[in-house]
């Protein structure tokens, strides 16, 4: 038997640390949670992604009283972004919740396993490295890549 680790680096940084770019995306984020349709579960998320062009797309999550018909915030702004856009790569999202109390979460807050996915296959298929910035009020995780979230993916080319 041999014995592995899978493991990676990430940074905690306070807003004035990022570049001015990044932090306007964290704040497009945070925005998107006030159009977040949330009235069961009363967790609003945002997320706001930069195209390699430029160009911002933002989505909230979207709840339905059928639980499993709704969308979470990631794959509302992804799959905007991917339809307008279909080769254009995604270079980072920001992503950002406020909890039932209305407040922006005390700890980052990660994609869910179906939008870790998701954004797996975009940057797979993009064939270049997505950043995420998770903010919270303790500070905003960076990861250079959603393989950093999903390091055992499961892909095209595992067909």
């Amino acid at each position: 038997m041999k014995h592995e680790h899978l493991g990676f680096d990430y940074q905690l940084m306070q807003p004035e640390e990022l570049s001015a770019e990044d932090l306007a995306l964290v704040e497009q984020a945070k925005e998107a949670t006030f159009t977040s349709y949330s009235p069961y579960s009363h967790f609003r998320v945002g997320a706001a992604l930069r195209m390699e062009n430029g160009e911002v797309f933002c989505g909230s999550n979207q709840e339905n009283a059928s639980f499993t018909t709704g969308l979470c915030a990631e794959r509302t702004a992804i799959f905007y972004a991917t339809a307008k856009c279909p080769d254009m790569p995604v270079t980072v999202i920001a992503i950002a919740a406020r909890g039932q109390d209305g407040d922006f979460t005390q700890e980052p807050i990660s994609p869910c396993g179906a939008c870790r996915q998701v954004l797996a296959e975009i940057e797979h298929r993009a064939d270049k490295p997505m950043r995420l910035l998770l903010y919270s009020q303790s500070g905003i995780i960076v990861m250079n890549s959603v393989g950093n979230l999903l390091p055992l993916q499961f892909n095209g080319d595992s067909l």
